[in-house]
């Protein structure tokens, strides 16, 4: 990885764990995941930090994209994205 590439995403990375400290100290403990990603998701507008919500990831088998129903949280600026879900 090139050392410009690998500062960005570290400075990014930090960016996103802020939003996300942010989210939990404004919600605290306690609600459904998904509370947590809609307003992380508004926490990642509010910073102007480009993301992708709930975006499909078709696998690949012997040439063809199968849609199995995965999907990533968030993808934040094309770079760092979050546990996948089946």
């Amino acid at each position: 990885m090139k050392p410009r590439r690998k500062l960005f995403e570290q400075e990014l990375t930090g960016e996103i764990i802020g939003a996300a400290i942010e989210v939990h100290r404004e919600l605290g403990p306690g609600l459904l995941e998904s509370s947590y990603e809609i307003c992380l998701a508004r926490e990642l507008e509010l910073r102007r930090i480009s993301f992708e919500f709930e975006k499909t990831l078709p696998l690949e088998y012997k040439g063809v994209r199968l849609d199995c129903g995965y999907r990533l949280d968030l993808l934040v600026s094309g770079a760092v994205l979050s546990r996948l879900n089946p």
